[in-house]
């Protein structure tokens, strides 16, 4: 590694670290309704939006009351996109006069941004419309990401209330989310890309004539404004298709640094939020040394599989689909974080990727992206083994399980193995069928265990909501259109409710105290505990599909051989 990778992913940690503490404590603030700095400048926003929809900011609702404010809300988001798609060759801002987007390409779309997994099997500069990308794409960006962020908070509520039915208003929290945190964020990163030569504007895509004096069409478009919400949210789609790869949506070194610390920044801030809401920063200690020590074997096992020398191809290392605007170090960097925080950016080709490369990548994602995860699903997942853990510990020493003082019982273990189990159950089985069928076969560029391994993530990445893709499958039919939606829909669903619920049944507990037995949550043994529950639980039950993909594959390349 030269010194300059070195310097750079130094100064990456550095001012991550610098920034997630007070925007933690910023976020915490704009949740429990005290005046930050920025409410002079925005509350008239935010009060204008109760207005015009009559919204009652005083209003709680209770957690079935709350699950059903943010589905109609999504299905309206998911009707919205979808029929935007539909007509598009009938709306404004087409320059190109694309037509309307085939019904299965619209519903996979439009569940894909609907759930913040932003799953592209389009290429955006040759089928969506200006108007498309802005107004239905953007805005899904924005809504998804505040949907998810809001979930978490009603998961601190639920711990936090003692005795109360109500763990507070969706549409109050989605507002907040946009208004005080997403919004001012991402204009101020928007402005900082534009700087840095990512383009912003509404001309015609332009024709040129190449050294080559062939001609050569240039696509343009307003980049800078999706691309600073799709890092910042976790969303992680594309303008163009080879996304942050392309040198309009990432055009020099220091708009990857800020991008992929736009992909880090809220996730890793949610979990100081949650300490600060909390009042347990010792606690949440813990679960930040859990993430960073998972996050970094993994960060270790994608450097050192990416260096290694590639009998092959006799490459070391090897260059194929890396971006060597960047180097290969920020390139395995990007796509550590990336499937570790449910963003799904690329800024090189997955399917490019050293074996075990591409595995630990694929592992980050069927672990539900809980180092540190997408925007508060993250969190909530990691929270689900944090509970799963205080179960399992419970029963060995034979006490009532208790987690921050409130008792887990029965239905919160009901509700946790539900949002643990389902989108394995979704990735491995849409994944088994696929495999049979010999359409998807014809789809297949790769056979063998690198074929495998892409229909693999593929299933991952839609169930876990991450969205990013090997690339060496076109799912662009209207079999993986039609059931990658389904996964998509389903796997934001096992996350969502089953939080909204758990938050229900803590808020309506009191909080017992501390006894001699009471197992402590800020120890290294919890973190052990936690540690081991997340591999037991969660990575074990991959490995076989594991070993039949970038397993088998990482032993045929040392040996020299290709399937």
């Amino acid at each position: 590694m030269q010194y300059i990778n070195v310097i750079e992913f130094i100064l990456f940690f550095v001012i991550l670290s610098f920034l997630v503490v007070p925007l933690g404590k910023y976020m915490a603030a704009v949740f429990t309704g005290e005046k930050t700095f920025l409410y002079p400048y925005l509350n008239w926003l935010e009060t204008f939006c109760y207005r015009i929809t009559g919204i009652d900011y005083f209003e709680e609702m209770k957690w079935q009351d709350y699950a059903k404010a943010l589905l109609y809300f999504n299905v309206l988001g998911f009707i919205f996109v979808f029929t935007i798609q539909l007509l598009q060759g009938s709306l404004p801002l087409n320059p190109q006069n694309f037509q309307s987007v085939p019904w299965t390409l619209a519903f996979n779309t439009a569940a894909s941004f609907m759930t913040n997994t932003n799953w592209q099997s389009y290429s955006g500069e040759t089928s969506l419309s200006y108007f498309t990308q802005m107004v239905s794409l953007t805005s899904q960006n924005f809504l998804s990401a505040a949907t998810g962020l809001s979930v978490l908070v009603v998961f601190i509520r639920g711990i936090n209330r003692r005795m109360i039915s109500t763990i507070g208003n969706f549409w109050v929290d989605i507002v907040r989310s946009i208004v005080y945190l997403f919004l001012p964020l991402s204009i101020l990163l928007s402005l900082a890309l534009i700087s840095q030569g990512v383009i912003q504007t509404f001309s015609q895509y332009l024709e040129v004539i190449s050294l080559e004096e062939g001609a050569q069409i240039i696509p343009l478009g307003p980049v800078a404004s999706q691309v600073a919400i799709k890092q910042l949210g976790s969303n992680g789609g594309g303008f163009f298709s080879a996304n942050s790869a392309h040198p309009f949506e990432n055009p020099n070194g220091l708009t990857n640094l800020l991008e992929m610390l736009a992909i880090m920044l809220i996730p890793a801030a949610s979990v100081y939020m949650y300490g600060f809401m909390i009042g347990s920063t010792n606690h949440v200690k813990v679960l930040l040394g859990v993430m960073f020590l998972l996050l970094a074997i993994g960060v270790g096992v994608i450097f050192y599989s990416g260096h290694l020398y590639n009998p092959v191809f006799d490459a070391y290392p090897l260059l194929e689909g890396k971006e060597t605007r960047f180097g290969i170090e920020n390139t395995l960097l990007w796509t550590a974080i990336t499937t570790s925080t449910s963003n799904g950016s690329v800024n090189s080709t997955l399917t490019s990727l050293s074996p075990l490369t591409g595995g630990i990548a694929l592992l980050n994602i069927e672990l539900g992206e809980i180092f540190f995860g997408g925007i508060g699903v993250g969190l909530c997942g990691m929270l689900m083994f944090t509970l799963l853990t205080v179960f399992l510990s419970g029963l060995m020493v034979g006490r009532t399980p208790e987690y921050l003082g409130k008792k887990i019982e029965k239905r919160e273990i009901q509700l946790v193995t539900l949002a643990v189990l389902l989108p394995t159950a979704l990735c491995l089985a849409g994944a088994g069928n696929a495999c049979m069928m010999k359409d998807v076969h014809a789809s297949m560029i790769n056979q063998g265990p690198h074929g495998f391994t892409e229909i693999l993530y593929a299933f991952a990445s839609c169930a876990g909501n991450n969205g990013s893709a090997f690339k060496g499958l076109n799912t662009d039919t209207n079999f993986f259109n039609l059931t990658l939606g389904f996964v998509m829909l389903i796997g934001r669903a096992s996350i969502l409710l089953p939080s909204l619920a758990i938050a229900g049944s803590l808020a309506k507990k009191n909080i017992a105290p501390l006894s001699i037995g009471t197992l402590s949550t800020n120890t290294p043994l919890f973190a052990i505990l936690l540690i081991s529950v997340i591999l037991m639980i969660g990575a074990l039950t991959f490995v076989p599909a594991l070993i039949l993909g970038p397993v088998i594959e990482h032993l045929l390349m040392l040996k020299g051989r290709a399937f």
